[in-house]
This record gives C-alpha cells, structure tokens and sequence, in this order.
C-alpha cells in the first residue's frame, strides 16, 4: 500500500514537471527572440534593478540574468558556473561584463540608456514572478521521495522474498547488502563525475548524500537482521559491523551534509540497544562510545556542527547512566574510563584549536558537563555507590570537570555543573533533623540523603581546596577580558566552599557554639578577602571592583557570619553581627566597592533574621527579668548604633542605596530596642506570653508607624514608587489596626487587661500615648511630602490616641490596675472626665491653631462638643452638690475662653487683610 502510494506521487510529480517544462521552454525561446532582436539592433541594454530581481523568484532571476549573456560554444553557462558545493553550499559566479553588477562608468559621460522595450521586459519579470512549486516538485520533493522509496524498497524486498519463499535467508540478506552498497557505489559515482546542483534552492536535495543515505539504511537493517532474526552472525561481529556503517556513515558526511551525519549518529546510538548478548561487555559498550564520539566530534569540528556533537554527548551521557541504573553489578571503572574519555574528547577533539579567547561560551559544553556531573552525584548520593567508596570517584569526576574548564575557557559550563553537583552532593549529607524536616513531617526521618563518614569529610575539604584554587585563579586570569567570565569562576570559587562548610558543620559539628569549624571559617574570610584584592589587581582599571571582585568579598561577608554564628552563643552572635556591619563600612575609606555596602546591608538583614526567629536575643528562659538592663538592650540597641554608623560612614564615601538601607535599618532597630524594653517591663521580664495582647499589638504598630516613616526618608532621597505607596499602605495598615485593636477588640476597657503596677510606664503608655506621638511625628513629617488626606488621617489617630490615653489614665488612676467597665463609675470620676476633655480640646484648638491644622482645630471642636452633651446629658443627673455646680462653671468658662480666642483670631485676620 505504501509503495503504490509513492508510486503515484510520483506519477503525479512527473506530469507536473513536464508540463511546467514545456511552458518553461517557450518562455525561454520568447526571450532569446527577444535578446537576439536587441543585439541586431545594437540598442545597449540598461542595468538589471537588483531591486527588481531580488523580488522575484530566486529559481527564475538568475536564469533571466544569464540568458542576456550567452557565452562562446564550449565554455559553462552561467547557471553552470552557479553550482553547488556537494554539501550543498553555493558557489557565485563572478559578474559578467555585460550583467552590469555594480559596474561604474569608464567615460567622463556617458549618454543616458534608453529603456528597453516593453516586449522585451515583459518575459523578464513574468519569469522572475514564477512560483517555486515547479522547483520543489522536480528537484527536491522528488529527490527525498525517491530517496525513501529506494531505502523502503530494500526492505520490501527482502520482505517479499521472506514471504514468497523465493530464496533463502542468506541469499536475501546478500542481495539486501549489495543493493546497499550499490546506492552507495552509485552515489560516489555520481559525486566523482562532477555532479552540481543545476538548479538555485535545490541545494537541500543533494542526489549522492540522498543515495548514500539509503544504501547506509539497507545495510544497517541488513546486518540487523542477520544477527537479530536469522542469528546468521554472533553480538560481537554484528556489533563491530554496525558501529562500522555509523561510523562510516558519520565519515562520509564530510562529503555528503549534516544530514547523514545525523543518520549515522543514530544508527551509532541504537546499536547497543538493538545486538543482545547473554553477558553484557561493559568495557566492549563504553569503547565503543567514545570511539563514536571521538569519530563525531573530529566530524563536527572541521564542520562546526554544534548541534551534531551535542547530540553525541547526550547519547554517550544517557548510555552511562542507563547503565548505572540498570546494571546488576555496575563496572566502576569502566563508567570512570567512559566519564573520563567524554571529558577528554571536548577538550582534546572539539574544542581543539577553536578560539579560547573570545567571550562567550561553547554551548555544547552544557551536555557533556550535566552528564558527567550527574554521574558524580549518582557516585556520590546513592547509597549503593556511596557505602563502596566510591564517593571519592564522583569527586574525581568533579575535580576533571573542574580541570577541563580551566583547561578550555570556553568550556564554561563545567564549572556551574561541577559547582552545583558539589552543592547537591553536600547539602544532602545534612541530617534532616538538624534543619527541622522530620518537623515537617516530609517522610524523611532523621537519616541524611547521602552518606556522612571520614571519606566524605576529607572529600569535601579536597573540593573546597579546588573549587578556592581554580576559581581566584581563573578569575585573575580573565577579569580584565572576560568579566562574565571572571564573575563566573570567582562565584563557584566561593559558593562551592561554603556550602562544603556549612554543610560540614551542621552534619558533623556542634550548631550551638563549635571553634573547631569557626577557625576554618575565619581561614576562608581571610582568603577570599585576600583573593578579591588578588583579583582587584589584575582588573583594567586596576581596583574598579568589578564583579568578581565582588563575588569574592560578598563571599568573605558570608563566611564571617558564618564564624560568628559558630564561635559564639546566641546572644553574642546577635551583637557582633550587628556590630559586623560596621568593618565593610569602615572598609571603604581605602576601597570604594559599592559591594561594600551590600556586605554591610546583608549584615543588617542577619541580624533581622535572628530577632524575627529569637526576639528575646537569648532564649526565653535565659533573659534577666531586669528592667531595662537585660540582654535586649544590647542585642536591640547595639545593632541600631552600629548600622547608623554604618549609614554615616556610607554617605561619607560610596553613598548611594546601601547607605538608604542601613540609615531604615538604625531606624528600626532604635524603634524595636524601645518597643521591646517597654513590652519586657510591662509583662514582668516575659515578651513572648502567648496570644496577642494589647501590649503585642502596641508594638506591631509601633514598627508599622516607624516603617511607613522609613520608606518615606528613603523615597525623599532615592525615589520610587514601590517606596512611595508603600510607605503610604504603611500608614493606613497603622490606623487600621488602631482602629480594630487598640479602640475595640484589645481595649482594657473591654477585656479588663491589666495595665501594670508601673504609674508611667505602663501598658498603657505602650498601647496609646507612644503610638499617639508615632503618628503625630509622622503627620508632621509627611505634611507637605504627601496627600493632604495622608496627614489628616494620621493626625487624628494622633489625637485620637491621646484622648484614649488621657482618659483611661484617669480612669486607672480611679480603678487600679485594672479598669474593666464593668466596675462602675464615680462621681468624682465623671467630673474629671468633663474637665479632663475640655483641657483636651483647647489644647487641640491651640497645636491647631500654631501647626495651622484644620484637623485639629476640627477635632478640638467634636472633642468639645462631646464634652458639652455630657455634663448636660449625663453629668446633670449623675452629679451632686458641688460637683455638678462646678461642671457647669468649668464648662461655660472654657466656651467664653474659646469664643474670646476666636473673636481676636478673627479680628487679627481683618486687620492683616
């Protein structure tokens, strides 16, 4: 059914082709007519418009361009001389005189060119607007179909021989491989005997690769079948017979194109898969690979066919780790010799003699790199391999990848391979129990991913040594050329051994406090710090503090922390990491690195990360119950002083965002220390109690208020709308959580929360009055850098808050410690409320009046009249005798007072007008 298929293909492609021909062949007769007629009448021909040919057809321009200059008998034609190289490249041929490509005028004038006749074009531009359908149909269309008829026909052959009994099986298999080399003999012959491409565009449809192809896929299924059906011949010779016909069809695609080679390289690949054997040769399979891959890289570097040799590597790459994972008994030293030969063929073979100095990377480096680097974490991690040893053959691996990168600049994904097989390799030897995973109920247990022993120890301090060496060394060698590059190696130089570190340390030191790692940890800050001056040197300018140069002291900032973390206890470590933000800032007096400043900035967010995982700095059970002096102060406060010195250092030489940072980290930190010595004084020395309290959420609000004034400084100086909105989506979250917490569902008031024995420094001093002045400062600050309505809300929950805090402290100075409503109200009490709320509102019409606040000046006015309503509504009938004579009198003598101060206000305005 198929062959009767492509049997009328091509039935139909030849009634096309000959009926196009006989059209084409008048159409080339009208022109010559014409051509001959302007020769006779010596009429000189203008210059073809290039403009003109290049819009048509590419097929039928060339040939109108040369049809106006028939060469002398027995010379090539110009569409002769047009040929293609037999890989289907394209060979110009040079202009003619009378083509008029780009020719200039050899007079001092010349006449201008009459234009050509109009029945003399007409032909011209009806061929350049010919189709390619013609072309596609006769010169490649048919090619690559008969191409695939003549490789099936093979094997319907034999086929049909197999099932009309003709001959037998050997018999059939010969005349199967002499069809074979037939195709293959004729297509040589028709390459030796000066075959070209007659026709543009046909250059795809190469007739002797097409051949050749065909004859190589009749003799591959041919000696298939004789091993795999017929068992005519054993594994080994079919096995040597098709890695031949690869590998001679990969050879031949030096002559023949891409595509064969990527016939053969198939072929190479599958034939492993497809001759069985009882006992499987692992050293017969492996030789074999690299013989291909050496075969196909020498191929594809004379060719530049990245994509070819990329492909080799990933088939070598699978075959390996399809045999580490299927194999009963894995052959260690044959996948070390396979590893190995890989790395030795892209370094040896493709990537011989190619330019090493030009920037980029050869991106078919990336196969081989991720393959050979998953065979060192397989060697590494799983624990069959890892309980034989043979976790010290996976860092050979990663110490070749490492050698070869070195070896071959342009081989640079070997080291991001070899850095992150190392990083994988030892962040799975961490015991999950150390980083609280059996906590997070994953299925993990407490039993690390790969094995931790001797061996891994001392393999991990070897990799170090490596990833150190060559990586500062490469570095140096190429930050004045390749800064990417330089970049690359100094960041795997310093990655790679910090997580060998730490990785170490938390599997085999102690967490809590551990010398025995921090002296190694103190080794690398110096090395890296003394490296990146190494690297700084070499830099063009030399001390620009380029990227690597980076990388390199961001490194040494890292593993300071990390000594700090292993040196000391809790709380010494939350205080000198603060402090540690202060060395990278003094720093830049001698080098101005704007990496510096980063350092100093990632030593604010440490400390962050501590305080948010440990507020009480030491533990809970190990903070002094002290008021004040306990090891708040310092773990808070010391951080606060350091990053503001920091900041002032910063601004004073490198300036810019880091030194932005560190002045909101002062800030906040200064806020925090307050917040939480006030919260440890009021609760008796404790600050984590449990659920949210009143006094919890007094300090949320607090570094809320204290943010949105933060972003708010950051944004005057640096600009920006993230800043800008944010700061002002501080602010509202602030009057929102005021609003709900502090007047409703946490006001002692409401849940008779007791307010602490302390007359001033009190819960409510925390919840309200401390809150009152955060949002009046911030009201001032904002006044004229944001909306109007900004400032307005913040300043009356300003007063709002001072008005709850005026009252309850009157009515804790009533009740006591606590002031639940619910237990009444007295006389004496209710009196002072009216007076306490007239004093309250004048003193808002006063800062109203000063700050020019039309909020206050209109919450004085609500203020007043709400203590109007109450001592006629309420204090009327609650009070007695001289109590309520006395309401009365305070409060017509505060309205005469403000009526007084209105009128002269008034009057003043008037007299200025």
């Amino acid at each position: 059914m198929f062959f009767s298929l492509i049997a009328i293909a091509g039935v139909i492609a030849l009634f096309v082709i000959i009926s196009r021909q006989q059209t084409r062949i008048g159409l080339i007769e009208r022109e010559l007519g014409a051509l001959r007629s302007l020769v006779l009448s010596g009429i000189p021909q203008p210059a073809p418009n290039t403009d003109q040919v290049a819009e048509g057809a590419p097929d039928e321009a060339p040939a109108a361009t040369a049809a106006a200059a028939t060469p002398p008998a027995g010379e090539a034609t110009p569409a002769e001389a047009d040929a293609a190289t037999p890989d289907g490249a394209k060979t110009e041929a040079p202009a003619q005189p009378g083509e008029g490509a780009s020719a200039e005028p050899t007079g001092p004038a010349e006449a201008p060119q009459p234009a050509a006749p109009a029945e003399a074009a007409a032909p011209v531009q009806a061929a350049a607007r010919q189709t390619d359908v013609e072309t596609a149909l006769g010169t490649r269309w048919a090619v690559w179909v008969g191409g695939i008829a003549l490789a099936l026909g093979g094997l319907f052959l034999i086929r049909y021989t197999i099932e009309a009994g003709i001959f037998g099986p050997g018999v059939r298999l010969t005349m199967a491989g002499i069809l074979g080399l037939v195709l293959i003999g004729g297509a040589e012959f028709i390459r030796r005997t000066g075959f070209r491409v007659p026709v543009q565009g046909a250059a795809g449809a190469y007739i002797p690769s097409i051949l050749t192809a065909a004859g190589a896929f009749i003799l591959f299924g041919t000696v298939y079948a004789a091993h795999g059906i017929y068992g005519f011949i054993g594994p080994a010779l079919a096995f040597t017979l098709l890695g031949a016909i690869a590998v001679a069809a990969i050879a031949a695609s030096l002559v023949h194109g891409l595509a064969l080679a990527g016939i053969g390289l198939v072929g190479a690949m599958v034939t492993p898969a497809l001759v069985a054997a009882q006992a499987p040769n692992p050293w017969a399979l492996f030789v074999y690979l690299a013989i291909v891959l050496a075969a196909t890289a020498a191929i594809a570097r004379i060719r530049d066919w990245m994509a070819l040799v990329a492909a080799a590597f990933a088939g070598t790459g699978i075959w390996t780790i399809v045999y580490m994972t299927d194999a009963p008994e894995m052959n260690l030293a044959a996948v070390l010799f396979i590893s190995l030969a890989t790395l030795a063929v892209l370094a040896f073979v493709w990537l011989a003699r190619r330019d090493d100095a030009e920037s980029g990377f050869d991106w078919p480096s990336i196969t081989p790199g991720f393959f050979v680097a998953l065979t060192a974490l397989g060697l590494s991690v799983d624990p069959v391999f890892a309980k034989a040893g043979d976790a010290l053959h996976g860092a050979v691996l990663l110490a070749a990848l490492v050698a070869v990168a070195l070896y071959r600049p342009r081989a640079l994904p070997l080291v991001f391979a070899a850095g992150l097989a190392t990083a994988l390799i030892y962040l799975g030897i961490i015991p999950p129990a150390t980083i609280g995973a059996d906590a997070l109920d994953v299925g993990l247990g407490a039993e690390p991913l790969a094995t931790s022993d001797t061996l891994t120890f001392r393999v991990g301090i070897a990799l170090a040594l490596v990833f150190i060496g060559a990586g500062f060394w490469a570095a140096c060698r190429f930050t004045a050329t390749a800064p990417v590059r330089a970049a690359s190696w100094a960041a795997w130089g310093v990655i790679a051994p910090l997580v060998v570190l730490t990785a170490l340390w938390l599997t085999f030191g102690d967490i809590d406090r551990d010398l025995g790692y921090a002296l190694p940890a103190l080794l690398l800050v110096l090395a890296f710090a003394a490296g990146g001056e190494w690297i700084a040197r070499a830099e063009e300018p030399p001390l620009s503090g380029g990227p690597a140069v980076s990388f390199a002291l961001a490194g040494a900032g890292v593993a300071g922390l990390l000594m700090l973390h292993m040196a000391f206890g809790s709380g010494w470590t939350t205080v000198l990491l603060g402090a540690a933000a202060i060395v990278p800032a003094l720093a830049t007096r001698w080098r101005s690195y704007p990496v510096l400043g980063w350092i100093a900035v990632g030593a604010a967010v440490a400390v962050l990360g501590r305080v948010a995982f440990d507020p009480t700095i030491v533990g809970a059970a190990a903070l002094s119950r002290t008021p004040v002096f306990n090891w708040l102060l310092p773990g808070y406060g010391v951080p606060a002083l350091a990053f503001g010195f920091a900041a002032w250092q910063l601004a004073r030489t490198t300036n810019g965002r880091p030194r932005l940072a560190m002045e909101a980290a002062s800030a906040l930190f200064a806020l925090l220390t307050i917040a939480m010595l006030v919260r440890h004084a009021m609760h008796g020395g404790v600050i984590d109690t449990g659920p949210v309290t009143l006094g919890e959420q007094a300090i949320y609000t607090l570094i809320a208020l204290g943010a949105g004034a933060i972003l708010v400084a950051i944004d005057l100086r640096s600009p920006s709308s993230v800043l800008r909105y944010g700061s002002m989506a501080a602010g509202v979250v602030s009057a929102a959580m005021i609003a709900v917490q502090h007047f409703v569902v946490l006001n002692p008031l409401v849940t008779d929360e007791a307010t602490g024995t302390i007359p001033v420094f009190n819960l409510l001093f925390l919840a309200y009055l401390l809150p009152a002045i955060a949002a009046g400062a911030l009201a001032l600050y904002v006044r004229d850098k944001r909306p109007r309505w900004y400032a307005a809300m913040l300043a009356l929950v300003a007063a709002l808050l001072a008005f709850a805090y005026a009252t309850l402290s009157v009515r804790r100075l009533f009740k006591g410690e606590f002031i639940g409503l619910w237990s009444g109200l007295g006389q004496l009490e209710t009196y002072t409320y009216s007076a306490l709320w007239l004093v309250i509102g004048v003193a808002l019409l006063t800062a109203g009046v000063r700050l020019r606040s039309q909020v206050l000046r209109i919450a004085s006015a609500v203020l007043i009249a709400v203590a109007v309503l109450k001592v006629f509504l309420f204090d009327m009938s609650e009070l007695e005798g001289v109590l309520r004579a006395l309401s009365f009198i305070g409060l017509g003598a505060v309205l005469i007072g403000i009526g007084l101060f209105y009128q002269r206000l008034l009057t003043r305005a008037a007299r200025e007008r």
